[in-house]
C-alpha cells in the first residue's frame, strides 16, 4: 500500500499517545476521527514499527505488541485485581458492574471503604493508603484512556471493557465450576513476580501496558516512516 503522509496529519499526536499505552477514544474526537477515516493506512504504518493497531468495536484504539506473549507487567495487573476488587463489590451493593464500568462513575469519596474492605488484595498490589490507591491506580487509569477524572469523579471510558472483559470471563469460570460442583476454588488474581512464568489471567490478550520498545518515541516513529519510504521508492 502506497501511504500518503501528508494525509496522516495527527501521525505524530496519535502515535505518542499509543506508543505510551494510552487509549485513543471518542474523548479524544480529533485522534479518534483521523484513527477512523485513515485506519488501514495508519496500521499499515505501525506495523512496519512492529505494532498492531488494535480498533475495538466498542470505540477504542490501542497497541498490541507483536510479541504479545510477554508476561503482564505490574500497571496491567494493578489495574486487572482493581477491576475484578470493583466488579466483586458493586456486586455485593447490589449496583450493576457493566453499568457502571461502561460508562458509569465511581466518587473518590468511595476509595477509603473500598481500600478497608479488601484490604489483603490490596496489599499484594503494594497498595496500602488511599493516597497510593489514587497514584499507582486511579491515576494510571486516566492517563492511559480508562477513566476520566472531574471534581473527585471518575467516569469510565469504553477501554475498560479490556479489563472488564476478563472478569466477566474469570465469574463465568466460577459460574461453571459452581453447577458442576467442582471442588476447585478459583481466587481472585493475585500479582505476580516479574521473574515468574506464571501468567495473570491470561487471555489471548495479556493486557500488556509496558513500554513497547527501547527507542524514544521519535527514533521510532522516524525510523517506521524511512522503512516504509524505502519500501514504496
Amino acid at each position: 500500500m502506497h501511504l500518503d503522509l501528508s494525509e496522516l496529519s495527527q501521525l505524530a499526536p496519535i502515535f505518542r499517545e499509543l506508543f505510551k499505552g494510552y487509549h485513543v477514544s471518542r474523548r479524544d474526537p480529533e485522534l479518534y476521527a483521523q484513527l477512523s477515516n485513515f485506519q488501514d493506512q495508519y496500521r499499515t504504518l505501525f506495523r512496519a514499527l512492529g505494532f498492531e493497531l488494535v480498533c475495538d468495536t466498542r470505540g477504542f484504539y490501542y497497541f498490541v505488541p507483536d510479541l504479545a506473549a510477554a508476561a503482564v507487567n505490574k500497571t496491567a495487573q494493578r489495574l486487572a485485581l482493581f477491576t475484578f476488587i470493583l466488579v466483586e463489590h458493586l456486586a455485593d451493593q447490589g449496583r450493576d458492574p457493566i453499568a457502571v464500568l461502561d460508562g458509569g462513575s465511581l466518587g473518590r469519596d468511595e476509595l477509603p471503604s473500598l481500600l478497608e474492605k479488601y484490604r489483603d488484595l490490596f496489599i499484594q498490589a503494594e497498595v496500602q493508603t488511599v493516597e497510593e490507591l489514587e497514584e499507582k491506580i486511579m491515576r494510571r487509569m486516566t492517563q492511559l484512556g480508562f477513566a476520566g477524572e472531574e471534581n473527585g469523579i471518575y467516569r469510565f471510558l469504553p477501554p475498560m471493557h479490556r479489563f472488564l472483559d476478563v472478569c466477566l470471563s474469570v465469574q463465568q469460570d466460577r459460574d461453571l465450576a459452581a453447577s458442576l460442583h467442582s471442588v476447585l476454588p478459583l481466587p481472585a488474581p493475585v500479582l505476580i513476580d516479574d521473574d515468574s512464568d506464571e501468567k495473570l489471567l491470561q487471555t489471548d490478550d495479556p493486557l500488556d501496558l509496558s513500554d513497547f520498545a527501547e527507542d524514544s518515541e521519535e527514533d521510532a516513529l522516524a525510523r517506521a516512516i524511512a522503512e516504509e519510504q524505502e519500501l514504496d521508492a
